[in-house]
């Protein structure tokens, strides 16, 4: 359902602008991921050597900004969709598809994953993990912390994109007026 046929709410004008910021302000991790990759390879292929260091700060960056980028997707209407029916629906036939999506489908699996996410990350900082790699990573806790935190991100987004689907559908929580 695209965003412009959504009315926004007090809710979703809150929660969206905190999302676009805070994915806005992270965008950099991308490049940041990019030079990390790039030295990498100019390391391993030209100068023989590998460092297990860069290898992890690779997937710990691309990790982050995949689970932190999530809630900006919704956010933005910019998610995967399967437009094979949905072109052919009425704008209140999308608009139930997709409160029946985020309640039975969105929401379970997000609450899932927060749900297991609290102990997994909690014995890593308990435990002081680390990388089981020689000159690994140290505190693993801080990029399986990064799990939760997106899941709560996206937690929020999907209220918010709730919130804007129910207004359309049934009035409530009243449309923010026009500024």
């Amino acid at each position: 359902m695209s965003d412009q046929l959504l009315p926004v709410t007090s809710l979703s004008q809150l929660i969206d602008g905190v999302v676009i910021k805070l994915g806005s302000a992270l965008g950099w991790i991308w490049l940041l991921l990019i030079g990390v990759i790039v030295v990498n390879v100019i390391s391993r292929y030209l100068f023989s050597e590998g460092f297990i260091e860069l290898e992890e700060l690779q997937w710990h960056l691309y990790a982050t900004g995949f689970l932190l980028g999530l809630s900006y997707a919704l956010v933005q209407d910019a998610h995967v969709r399967v437009d094979v029916f949905r072109s052919r629906w009425s704008e209140q036939t999308r608009a139930w598809v997709e409160g029946y999506g985020l309640l039975l489908l969105l929401l379970p699996f997000v609450m899932l994953v927060l749900i297991a996410a609290g102990p997994f990350v909690l014995y890593a900082f308990e435990t002081s993990e680390v990388s089981q790699a020689p000159g690994g990573l140290p505190f693993r806790w801080v990029i399986k912390a990064m799990l939760p935190i997106g899941f709560v991100l996206l937690l929020l987004a999907t209220l918010s994109r709730l919130s804007r689907v129910l207004c359309l559908l049934f009035g409530w929580p009243k449309p923010r007026a026009a500024q």
